[in-house]
């Protein structure tokens, strides 16, 4: 492999992981004449500083790939980049990530292969289920449930009900699956597929799937799971959205009220935590992006009839709104107000493209 692969993700596509080789780290540190801002998310409008910016990316990066091939590593899984203003007035520029192993899977091609994300979720130290992945032949059909495993435990094998709902709201449920776990110390775990009394044009039609857990195995012991689990309340493109951007573990958008925070994850903290004692999520590092109550702001617009109306909302919180965002709100105002000219009323897809704009908050 000339190259490495990279990636802010679990793995990659079509490659399996044989080895972890462990944690490594790019840095570097530039003076602040060409990163005008980075501390407050604003850049400038210089070509020459976008330029220098992103020659400063690449450079990291590169010290970041030459410390994962010292370790012998084909990829870097679990990338991230943080940028911190020092002392002397100059930025280091950070990036880490995990050095693995992979190995190109053999590609089988099913007849049909569907992922669906799990809708509901355990706010405590348990295995999460995340996603359930079928594929089917005219001859079989098998499942595989992911999951989220906090805690690193070896799990080796999940005992759970997966309960499926198709296209008509119908339910299919099926009951004391018992998942194995080749490599269950890792942060996602993938279960071997286990055979399903479901056809191909049961697939085609799924739209929604929950796990719930029974009981678990590690090298510790066998552990019961009886809570209840809580549902998704989002919508699923915003679920996706949201996962893109927090984590396939991602389930709720943080939120507080000054004396308890709900993280990404679900779980409800005190506010004195400043860590999420399920995830480790940071609230701090939830909060950079939380400027203005937007989703407030949507919630008012659904009760306005015409774009007019709407703008006028917007209008009201511009002040508040990151100037990132501002030029792509108005636009989407602008538009809306031309298109409902001719079209008639299109309240619901500007509102649409707004709470697209903040997806991936």
């Amino acid at each position: 492999m000339a190259d490495l692969l990279l990636t802010t993700g679990e793995g990659f596509d079509g490659y399996e992981i044989q080895e972890y080789l462990g944690f490594v780290v790019g840095q570097a540190v530039y003076q602040s004449k060409f990163v005008k801002g980075i501390a407050a998310d604003v850049m400038g409008d210089d070509d020459q500083d976008l330029d220098d910016l992103n020659d400063c990316d690449e450079e990291v990066k590169k010290n970041l790939i030459k410390a994962a091939k010292a370790k012998k590593a084909d990829a870097i899984i679990g990338i991230g980049m943080r940028y911190s203003r020092l002392a002397t007035g100059s930025f280091a520029v950070v990036m880490t990530g995990i050095a693995v192993k992979i190995k190109k899977k053999e590609q089988i091609i099913p007849d049909i292969h569907k992922e669906l994300f799990v809708t509901n979720y355990y706010t405590r130290l348990v295995p999460r289920p995340v996603k359930v992945v079928i594929d089917g032949t005219r001859d079989e059909v098998n499942l595989s449930v992911w999951f989220y495993n906090y805690n690193l435990d070896d799990i080796t094998a999940v005992r759970g009900d997966i309960e499926l709902t198709n296209l008509y709201d119908e339910k299919l449920v099926i009951k004391g699956v018992d998942f194995i776990i080749d490599k269950g110390n890792v942060s996602l775990i993938k279960s071997d597929f286990v055979p399903c009394k479901l056809s191909i044009n049961d697939i085609k039609l799924l739209k929604d799937a929950k796990v719930i857990i029974n009981k678990y195995v590690t090298p510790r012991g066998i552990f019961a799971c009886n809570d209840n689990p809580i549902n998704v309340t989002m919508q699923m493109k915003r679920l996706e959205s949201l996962k893109a951007k927090r984590g396939i573990d991602a389930v709720e958008k943080y939120r507080t009220d000054g004396m308890i925070w709900t993280c990404n994850c679900g779980h409800v903290n005190e506010a004195g935590n400043e860590e999420c004692i399920v995830c480790g999520r940071k609230q701090e590092d939830m909060k950079i992006n939380i400027n203005f109550d937007y989703e407030k702001m949507i919630e008012e617009m659904k009760e306005k009839e015409y774009v007019n109306e709407i703008k006028d909302v917007l209008m009201s919180y511009i002040k508040d709104i990151d100037t990132k965002y501002r030029l792509q709100l108005l636009e989407i105002m602008e538009s809306g107000q031309q298109y409902e000219k001719t079209r008639g009323n299109m309240k619901d897809s500007v509102i649409e493209k707004v709470e697209k704009v903040f997806d991936f908050e």
